[in-house]
């Protein structure tokens, strides 16, 4: 049986997180949508979010320029948590696009993938 898109991506997901929930690091975790981007920092054992930020509020919330405020937010947040070593989590999206432009725009603010 093939398995849909969105089953792949959810499998891959979640083979990323159990792998990461045993090492103890933060992660930090990407959703997109065609019209948004979501971003947040995940604690070690996986129950609190230590900061997010999201496109919602700009106008052209689902584009690269988008993306690259996204990163630099969080890393901004990310720092005023005293966090700067983070796994990251791209959900099963590809690294291309807004989500590659994130994360470069978070390495640059600071944060160690």
């Amino acid at each position: 049986m093939k398995l849909s898109k969105k089953q792949a991506r959810l499998r891959r997901a979640t083979k990323f997180r159990a792998k990461h929930a045993e090492k103890g690091v933060e992660r930090l975790c990407v959703y997109k949508s065609s019209q948004h981007i979501y971003v947040q920092l995940i604690s070690a054992c996986g129950t609190k979010t230590l900061a997010s930020a999201s496109s919602i509020k700009e106008k052209n919330g689902g584009n690269v320029v988008a993306a690259k405020k996204i990163g630099t937010e969080i890393a901004k947040a990310a720092k005023a948590v005293k966090v700067t070593k983070v796994a990251f989590d791209r959900s099963g999206f590809k690294y291309h696009g807004r989500v590659k432009a994130l994360a470069e725009a978070a390495r640059d603010g600071g944060l160690d993938f």
